[in-house]
């Protein structure tokens, strides 16, 4: 059921109302509404969130570096932002935009010029890092980001600007576009 369940949830594209009641029908479960199973996700899953290896190390080294950073994440408001402060990482960030909040959502240009906007800082002048290759790839780099996908094992011909196995790799390529960009 939890390998059904993945297949289901596609990568967190596919909201969780619709995965149970797919699973309830699969699996023939009785006692237990898709309310019910949805209601435990919402409240419990920020318990459960485990955030990408070496993520706080590189947000506390791209701080260091004076990197204003944003987020973008699709998803319901709340829900997001209970997931970030559980992985206790919300400090680092100067500016938060959560879909459902912004009543739009990756890929849309609109969220990222916006979010762009809140950091006073100009497309060209920015890195968008992602595990995504349409929402978030393709997306930045539509405006002009340079864009940083967080590889996987799935997506073999993701075209960005720059590809890392590990987000330790990000403060280095961040300090070699900087030298780049001084030199010039």
């Amino acid at each position: 059921m939890y390998k059904r369940f993945i297949e289901l949830d596609n990568d967190g594209y596919v909201w969780k109302d619709k995965v149970y009641s797919q699973l309830i029908k699969e699996y023939k479960i009785s006692g237990m509404a898709t309310e019910d199973l949805l209601e435990d996700y919402l409240t419990e899953f920020n318990h459960h969130c485990k955030a990408f290896e070496n993520v706080k190390e590189v947000l506390s080294q791209l701080k260091k570096q004076g990197v204003s950073i944003g987020m973008i994440t699709n998803g319901f408001g709340q829900f997001q932002l209970d997931n970030i402060k559980a992985l206790n990482i919300e400090e680092y960030f100067d500016v938060i935009s959560i879909s459902e909040w912004e009543g739009i959502k990756k890929p849309n240009p609109q969220i990222f010029e916006r979010t762009l906007k809140r950091l006073g800082v100009k497309a060209t002048e920015s890195v968008f890092i992602g595990d995504h290759p349409k929402n978030d790839i393709e997306a930045a780099k539509s405006i002009g980001m340079i864009a940083i996908w967080k590889s996987d094992l799935t997506n073999k011909n993701v075209i960005a600007n720059y590809i890392v196995n590990n987000l330790i790799e990000i403060p280095g390529i961040i300090q070699v576009m900087e030298k780049e960009k001084n030199s010039i």
